[in-house]
């Protein structure tokens, strides 16, 4: 039976992915920040246990407690869990950058390191990172988040490189708008970090951006649900070899183009009008 530790499970991605795979036959170790969420997925029938990325300790007891339970083996791995600090970037504290990239590239690169022995003995792997569209192209009220993707992007890219030859597969999926509680989940983060009542951009805040993360009931436009992602996720741990990018939704594939075949001010035309 092939292995997978899943993070962010507790919600959208990561818990449709966590019970695709588990009924596809995968021994699946799905992961969530808070112990609560894993009480619950253990009453839906999965083997859940903590893992907190802003703890380095909880990275290392579930990979540990995995490897036990495999006997000292891993397939494979999905780093997924993450959040998003929205709000224009010169109203971003560093404190606030140092918060996010601790949870969404510091702990999956921790993640990572922990499981690579593993796979190198073993002879193989994989390592399957949920990217993002905004891992290709950015979008205003969104640097926070943006950075982490980009930073993410390259450390795969370089990754996958040094990993060559080894039986270790480094694969990127980007979605687009997915069906989750990225947005809501991040509304805490935003009134922990951004003072935007004192920006200079506060009338902004009013017009754009409020509206958008308190009040949004309909999805957005080209918005797929989880198990969009779940099938690229499919593709990238059963392949005999799987593609270094895996793209999800219309978006993704459109500023994917758009930023292979635009000069750099007509780009950024296009993408301050979304």
């Amino acid at each position: 039976m092939p292995s997978i530790l899943i993070t962010g499970c507790s919600s959208g991605i990561g818990h449709n992915a966590a019970h695709a795979l588990s009924k596809r036959g995968w021994q699946v170790f799905a992961t969530c920040r808070k112990p609560q969420d894993c009480d619950r997925l253990r009453a839906e029938g999965l083997d859940s246990f903590v893992l907190d990325y802003a703890d380095t300790a909880t990275i290392h007891e579930a990979v540990a407690y995995a490897l036990e339970r495999t006997g000292g083996t891993l397939d494979a791995v999905f780093n997924n869990g993450a959040f998003a600090i929205p709000g224009a970037t010169e109203d971003l504290p560093t404190d606030a950058l140092r918060s996010i990239f601790e949870t969404n590239l510091f702990g999956w690169h921790e993640l990572t390191r922990a499981v690579l022995p593993v796979m190198r003995a073993q002879g193989h792997g994989r390592i399957v990172q949920n990217s993002s569209v905004l891992g290709l192209a950015g979008l205003k009220w969104r640097g926070a988040y943006v950075a982490t993707k980009f930073a993410l992007e390259g450390l795969s890219d370089v990754l996958r490189l040094e990993l060559a030859g080894t039986g270790i597969h480094v694969v990127l999926i980007e979605p687009g708008p997915v069906t989750s509680r990225i947005r809501q989940n991040s509304i805490p983060h935003f009134e922990r970090w951004i003072d935007w009542e004192n920006s200079p951009r506060a009338q902004e805040y009013r017009d754009a951006l409020l509206a958008r993360l308190y009040d949004k009931s309909e999805p957005d436009f080209f918005e797929l649900p989880p198990d969009a992602v779940t099938r690229r996720l499919i593709a990238a741990v059963e392949s005999r070899r799987p593609r270094p990018r895996y793209y999800v939704t219309t978006p993704t594939y459109v500023l994917g183009g758009l930023r292979r075949v635009l000069p750099t001010r007509l780009l950024d035309y296009v993408l301050g009008k979304m």
